[in-house]
């Protein structure tokens, strides 16, 4: 089963913006958790630089996506804010498709380290887009193509 992307409510370009950031930030911090399998992906130590060298563009994202909440939500914003973190946590994990989406998210924890502070947010989207691409699950059965056989190729009976 696809773990299904959150459907957010009508967004300035700010907040659709804060939203990539936040959202790329959860499957980061989502790879950190169930990647560790992988010490070739290095996900938690990528996971943890990525959180300082973003830090100011995390901590605005939060600001704008909680009063993206008050605006609709008013008093219950927090509340709001705090569902729809759960809601993208979890639109992140999977078992279907781990070994894709650790794949997926490895690498993009990478390429976060290589964008320069500040300009986080024009980048999100495209690493949020890979990692929620890579969430579909494969059949491995699919994977692999018959072999045509020739009578000669047959054992003797």
């Amino acid at each position: 089963m696809t773990p299904k992307e959150v459907v957010m409510r009508p967004m300035t370009p700010v907040e659709a913006e804060a939203n990539a950031i936040w959202s790329t930030r959860a499957g980061l911090n989502i790879a950190a958790l169930q990647c560790q399998f992988s010490p070739y992906l290095a996900t938690v130590r990528n996971y943890n630089d990525f959180l300082r060298q973003h830090a100011e563009e995390l901590d605005r994202a939060r600001a704008t996506m909680i009063a993206h909440f008050k605006r609709y939500d008013g008093a219950q914003a927090q509340n709001s804010f705090d569902r729809y973190t759960t809601q993208t946590y979890n639109s992140y994990s999977t078992l279907d498709a781990q070994i894709s989406f650790c794949d997926a998210a490895g690498l993009a924890g990478q390429q976060s380290l290589t964008i320069r502070k500040g300009s986080f947010g024009r980048e999100a989207a495209r690493l949020r887009a890979a990692m929620r691409a890579a969430l579909v699950p494969v059949d491995p059965l699919s994977l692999i193509q018959p072999v045509p056989l020739a009578p000669a190729d047959l054992p003797p009976l």
